[in-house]
């Protein structure tokens, strides 16, 4: 696994805790956008557009960072 990981790392030319920061921002961010989404689905008028318009925003990030 360790292997794997190195590979991936230098795959994506990132150090260790830049790779964690990153993701882990990620995480969280979709973490706080699927309870918005939970809770569109209750009450359709809140949120309408949080989920689609991070998702659309979380890949335009994550395309940015491809060197």
């Amino acid at each position: 696994m360790i292997k794997h990981s190195k590979k991936h790392l230098s795959d994506a030319k990132e150090t260790y805790f830049q790779h964690m920061t990153a993701a882990l921002s990620i995480s969280l961010q979709l973490f706080i956008v699927s309870f918005k989404a939970l809770i569109h689905s209750f009450v359709p008028s809140l949120f309408t557009k949080s989920a689609s318009s991070k998702i659309k925003e979380l890949y335009l990030y994550i395309e940015s960072r491809k060197k």
